[in-house]
């Protein structure tokens, strides 16, 4: 992997992390005056409030690792052993944060059309879902 790509990875983690940052203190259903969710009852807020928790953690160990393999010392030893665990643990992260991301975002569908439209959530949560297959069908061949 050369710079370039390493680059590419941190800046799409480091997005991932001021998304999940802005979408934790814009919660949906919004909240009372003494700052307390609306839907805090609701299952699919709770599920919300978890993926977007384990998005938030998992992106920022997949920048941690992405910085690790742009700041190593590119030792002979590094290229055996800790620059292939760093790239396998960070897009590992990386994935999970994408797909605990969309899962987050399913959630949030479901809490903002389940009043009009019971079943139209549906098909926009599978669509949703997408950008987590093409991710996983481009980076695990590698």
């Amino acid at each position: 992997m050369n710079e370039r790509n390493g680059f590419i990875l941190l800046s799409l983690a480091a997005l991932v992390i001021t998304v999940v940052s802005a979408a934790a203190f814009t919660v949906p259903g919004g909240s009372d005056s003494g700052g307390i969710p609306n839907l805090l009852l609701k299952l699919a807020f709770t599920i919300f409030a978890i993926s977007d928790t384990l998005t938030l953690f998992s992106s920022i160990t997949s920048v941690l690792m992405f910085l690790g393999i742009l700041t190593s010392r590119y030792a002979e030893e590094d290229f055996l052993v800790s620059l292939p665990r760093k790239l396998i643990i960070g897009l590992t992260t990386l994935f999970f944060s994408i797909a605990s991301m969309m899962v987050g975002f399913g959630a949030t569908v479901f809490i903002s059309l389940y009043h009009k439209w019971n079943l139209v959530f549906i098909p926009i949560a599978l669509v949703g879902f997408v950008p987590v297959t093409l991710f996983a069908l481009l980076q695990f061949p590698l």
